[in-house]
């Protein structure tokens, strides 16, 4: 059975978030290219193809979903939000 590393570097996480897109990116260490597993639920695992090493997360929507559940509904309009990310 293959098997996958997760990142040692957990003192350097890395994030950013694309209001625009609704995206949040969190790297383990400086952000490289990797091959992106889709999880489901919207989340996404960029591991290196080499190493076999999970070196990222990509959560798609994690406003949009977050704002549905809190208020139980479902399906959010598309209108522009301002929104607040603390880093």
């Amino acid at each position: 059975m293959e098997t996958l590393n997760i990142s040692e570097r957990k003192d350097k996480i890395k994030w950013d978030y694309d209001a625009e897109a609704d995206v949040l990116y969190l790297s383990f260490g400086n952000p490289q290219k990797a091959e992106g597993v889709d999880i489901g639920e919207g989340t996404i695992i960029r591991v290196q193809s080499d190493s076999k090493e999970i070196i990222g997360v990509t959560i798609l929507n994690p406003l949009h979903r977050t704002l549905a559940s809190l208020t139980g509904k479902q399906h959010l309009g598309t209108s522009k939000k301002t929104v607040s990310v603390s880093k």
